[in-house]
């Protein structure tokens, strides 16, 4: 259908049609007409014409920016793959939707901005050249609706579309002007100027994201622009800011304020040395508005006495509420707190002044007190550590870290005086009848509180140091917290008192410890309590579990289980994930010796309840399955067996059921069945346990190909495997009449088959345990396995999997040496010997392999393997060391350093990598000293597993920004150092939370292997080797390099 102006405005006013069967109609018509490309120029014109309706143009405006997200690109994300606009009509609907940008009414030219904007990610430059320079001359000129149009194009324009060529250019000639704007408050509105401000904010960020690449010409820039802004918002934030909110229409001098003090904080990031010398009197100036604008934020927020006047225009960018303008000076505060910048502001008085007016305008609001009383979650959200939504009272809190860090013995002096302040005050406002005295004690506890780990440690370096700390809680503790915990007419201080006891209780003495523990159970036990003060209790329960002893909380462990637990069937969300933390920590205690089998009952009710009702949410499954874990771990009388008996059969149901339509539930199900047998005691998983989970175990591995049920299905069945063989073993499927471990042997061949190889790790400690656990039992079949697993090394990619194959023919070669030799020597895969297949992917992935034990009998059996003299040993010749080429050497200017090598992506991919080949026996000898080099804890320098295919799908390696160095170099030692300091135990990198955590299993921790003294057991095999020649051990050493011979040397000569 044709689209013609007045078709298409009669279509859209009948799209508005309160009669649903016209506004269907109309709404099906639309779509017929907007197939034609010509219904965008109609569209636009409708847009452009300022004699209709307004509401019609705003309706053609939302229906022109779909045209042009689904018709206008293919480049666009929502293109809809239709037939593009033609040239022709394209550049009649940019020419007439510009126009729009000067249009009177302010909707009309926000929705006008946005569609420009889509516009130009794709047509600007090639096919609409002259817009960068229409928008510039829109903004000098001197309509305020032109310049309002156009800032709102400008500030997506330089976030999404300049070139870094393009960017300086486009600033110089574009910061001048909206530092014009700025300057002229006849010529333009408040909330314009805010705008122009923003868009500057923009192009310092902008700046900022291109230094590296140009540092002279950013420097240069900023050297010859910021001086001028600087200058104009010290003009500014000295204005008196309480005529922005005293006797005015609107606040729209906040939403100005807002936006400079947040350039202020995007200046001091990569600027800061031009901010430096004004920086004492810009944060004089945050104090200043802090102060002075309290007594509005008192009236109109925390007592909400009077409502915020609407600004002069709607806007979703510009905000002018006082807590936003408190973020941003916050943010900007904090900024020059942390490093602390801008000493000359930073005395006593200033920060006295500071801190208290912090803990002011974190007070909890009238509208705060309204929506947390009933509601839960909002109450749990606004303190959560991950919290999305950055309110006051969060950025107050961080502010008063930030003044912590940089400043750390006068801002404890400076808290200690406060909380002598608002304690005294508080008092005196109760006396004489306020009914909000106890918004600033909350609020102070609520600051003091959120520092209560900084707090802690000063307190105890002082101690350490002989010194008293200035700051002292202990009084308040012993003297005014007690007081607060039966005021439940103010149940907001009444719970943050349970909750700023529990943060410090490592400064409580046993007995109080004691005391305020029970007075927590007491509230959890109360049918009265009210939302804030039950969810406080949960708090101050899992502080209290942290850091009280075991032995104080034995005792009251299953009262406060047992109040805990209702809450599990009535809340949700942020506050389900605390309850169920807090359980977590309770069931965690003395091992839950203390349970018994009634309220392990009750609570495996309420998590298996939990888990159908949010059978998707990753985070809840991983704190019920610990849960799960930690009760069927009891080692009180027959609760494993309540637990088992109780939950296993809902799960078993659960994996069978949905095993088809979903894997999600199948995985978790599985995950929390593993979790029942994890806590079996030592005489196994109990009557029952495999004939009741077995069956729809394997049927998931025989039928899902799904990641999670794959790796939790295997890992449950090394967990049977390892706590109950015998069971398994006698064990036989119904419906096939095939053996436990026939079927285990099913799913192992089904993963060496499979070419997905997400069972990765998990594969390889199953093969592990079944031969630890069924010995003589496997033998019959193990010549058949050893030989799938060496075909599969040679198609396998990632590094788990490859570990998977490895790591059992190190164990059976640690064990069954010659007997494993006689097999590979035998085995043949497409001409290659087993043996060399095995040498070659072990010697090429030795370094990469993860977990203690792993590592242990992989440098065990080399050893074996050097010392065996076996001659079809000496025969593999495997990759040696790296070959450092000239082509693959980059001398890079001013580098300290002039033999740096650059290995980037694009240069491995033009030069590729070469390595020396060397006999086996010379490549386990440097393995080898390599783990003796590391102290024989060969976690700690265990290289990247760059060079093998990760099973994440990213088979790249160091970007072209990325440097390496040659060992020995500065840099590298340099390197070196900063990665030590970087490591946690065993050289794991701090932020890797999966190899943090205990790769091992309590049968493999508990094994020989990892109890011996790996270094003793090195030295000694490199001495008797050399006495006694082993293997031409003296001919091997020769054929090291330098370096490693020296070590060789120095150890057997020791």
């Amino acid at each position: 259908m044709a689209a013609t102006l007045e078709h298409l405005t009669q279509c859209l006013t009948q799209t508005l049609s309160t009669d649903t069967t016209t506004r269907i109609k109309a709404e099906l018509t639309l779509g017929d007409m907007l197939a034609a490309p010509e219904a965008g120029v109609v569209l636009a014109q409708l847009v452009a014409s300022q004699g209709a309706d307004v509401g019609l143009r705003q309706s053609a405006s939302v229906v022109l920016r779909k045209f042009v997200n689904e018709r206008w690109s293919p480049g666009l994300p929502k293109w809809r793959g239709l037939t593009a606009v033609p040239v022709e009509l394209k550049a009649q609907i940019r020419q007439a939707v510009f126009q729009t940008l000067s249009d009177p009414q302010s909707k009309i030219r926000s929705l006008s901005a946005q569609i420009v904007t889509t516009i130009a990610n794709t047509d600007w430059p090639d096919e609409w050249p002259d817009l960068l320079d229409a928008l510039i001359a829109l903004l000098s000129s001197n309509s305020p609706q032109s310049v309002h149009g156009a800032m709102q194009v400008m500030a997506e324009f330089i976030k999404a579309d300049l070139t870094e060529d393009q960017i300086l250019p486009v600033l110089r000639q574009l910061l001048p002007i909206l530092l014009n704007i700025l300057g002229a408050p006849e010529q333009h509105s408040v909330l314009t100027r805010a705008r122009a401000v923003g868009v500057f904010r923009t192009c310092v960020e902008t700046l900022f994201m291109v230094k590296q690449e140009h540092p002279q010409a950013v420097k240069e820039a900023a050297q010859s622009i910021l001086p001028a802004w600087l200058d104009a918002f010290k003009f500014l934030l000295n204005i008196d800011p309480r005529q922005d909110v005293e006797g005015t229409p609107n606040w729209d001098g906040v939403a100005l304020r807002i936006q400079i003090f947040k350039a202020l904080d995007m200046i001091q990031v990569p600027f800061h040395r031009l901010l430096i010398p004004a920086l004492p009197d810009f944060l004089s100036a945050a104090l200043t508005h802090l102060t002075t604008l309290y007594p509005a934020y008192l009236h109109h927020y925390v007592l909400a006495q009077a409502t915020v006047p609407p600004p002069s225009e709607t806007t979703d960018s510009e905000s002018t509420a006082l807590p936003q303008l408190f973020c941003a000076v916050c943010d900007f505060i904090a900024g020059a707190a942390r490093h602390a910048r801008g000493r000359e502001f930073w005395t006593d008085d200033n920060m006295g002044k500071l801190v208290l007016a912090l803990t002011q305008w974190v007070q909890i609001t009238k509208d705060d007190e309204e929506e947390w009383i009933n509601n839960a979650n909002a109450f749990v959200a606004q303190e959560a550590e991950e919290a999305m939504s950055f309110s006051a009272r969060i950025a107050g809190i961080d502010l008063l870290g930030a003044i912590i860090d940089g400043f750390q013995s006068p801002a404890m002096n400076t808290m200690q005086s406060i909380v002598q302040q608002i304690t005294a005050q508080s008092d005196v406002e109760k006396a004489s009848g306020n009914p909000s005295w106890w918004r600033p004690l909350e609020a102070m506890l609520a600051a003091v509180g959120g520092q209560s780990e900084s707090v802690l440690e000063w307190i105890d370096d002082e101690a350490a140091s002989g010194r008293q700390a200035q700051i002292q809680i202990a009084p308040l503790l012993q003297n005014v917290i007690p007081n607060l915990l039966s005021l439940s007419d103010c149940p907001f201080l009444q719970g943050r008192a349970f909750v700023f006891a529990s943060q410090y209780t490592k400064v409580l003495p046993v007995e109080m410890a004691g005391q305020y523990l029970q007075a927590t159970v007491q509230v959890l036990e109360a049918s009265e309590a009210n939302v804030p003060i039950k969810i406080s209790a949960v708090k101050a329960v899992l502080n209290f579990c942290k850091d009280i002893d075991d032995g104080l909380l034995e005792p009251v462990a299953p009262r406060i289980a047992k109040a805990v637990g209702p809450f599990l069937s009535v809340t949700s969300e942020d506050t389900l994930s605390l309850v169920l933390e807090a359980l977590l920590t309770i069931v965690e205690i003395r091992e839950c010796a203390w349970m018994t089998q009634d309220l392990a009952s009750s609570l495996v009710t309420a998590v298996l309840d939990i888990w159908m009702k949010n059978n998707k949410d990753p985070i809840f499954i991983s704190l019920l399955t610990d849960i799960l874990a930690s009760l069927a771990g009891s080692k009180a009388p027959g609760v494993y067996e309540t637990v088992v008996k109780q939950a296993l059969p809902i799960l078993t149901n659960a994996i069978m059921s949905s095993t088809e339509r979903e894997p999600w539930i199948t995985g978790a199900a599985i995950d929390l069945s593993s979790s029942l047998a994890q806590g079996a005691p030592e005489g196994g998983l109990g009557e029952g346990f495999v004939s009741i989970l077995a069956p729809s175990l394997f049927l998931a591995l025989r039928s899902v190909e799904d990641r999670d049920v794959i790796q939790n299905g295997i890992a449950c069945l090394t967990t049977i495997v390892r706590k109950d063989f015998a069971q398994l073993q006698a064990w036989t499927d119904p419906t096939s009449g095939r053996l436990g471990l026939d079927c285990v042997l099913e799913s192992i061949a089904k993963q060496l088959k499979s070419q997905d190889e997400s069972g990765g790790l998990v594969v390889g400690d199953l093969i592990i345990h079944l031969l630890r656990r069924a010995r003589e039992n496997v033998l019959p079949v193990l010549p058949e396995l050893l030989n799938a697993m060496i075909g599969r090394m040679t198609t396998a990619k990632t590094a788990t999997f490859i570990q998977s194959l490895v790591i059992p023919f190190a164990f059976l070669i640690h064990n069954q040496r010659d007997t494993v030799l006689d097999l590979l020597e035998s085995a043949n895969v497409d001409g290659r010997s087993g043996l060399d297949i095995l040498l070659q992917t072990w010697c090429e992935n030795e370094e990469t392999f993860q977990g203690f034990w792993a590592q242990r009998i992989s440098t065990l059996a080399l050893c074996s393997l050097f010392a065996s003299g076996r001659p079809s040993l000496q025969n593999v010749v495997v990759k040696g060391d790296l070959i450092i080429k000239p082509e693959t050497r980059n001398v890079r200017s001013g580098a300290d350093d002039p033999g740096v090598v650059i290995m980037t992506r694009s240069k491995t991919k033009a030069v590729p990598t070469e390595f020396t080949r060397v006999p086996f026996p010379v490549k386990a000898l440097k393995l080898l000293l390599r783990e003796l080099q590391s102290g024989g804890e060969a976690a700690s320098r265990r290289m990247n597993a760059s060079d093998v295919d990760s099973d994440d799908g990213d088979d790249e390696w160091q970007g072209d920004d990325e440097v390496a160095a040659p060992e020995g170099s500065s840099r590298a030692n340099e390197l070196a150092f900063l990665s030590d300091l970087l490591s946690g135990p065993g050289g794991l990198p701090f932020d890797n939370d999966d190899l943090l955590e205990a790769t091992d299993d309590e049968d493999l921790k508990n094994d020989p292997v990892s109890q011996m003294d790996m270094k003793a057991h090195l030295l000694s095999f490199f001495k008797d080797c050399a006495a006694h020649n082993t293997n031409n051990f003296s001919a091997a050493v020769d054929q090291l390099l330098a370096d490693e011979i020296v070590v060789v040397q120095q150890v057997v000569s020791s």
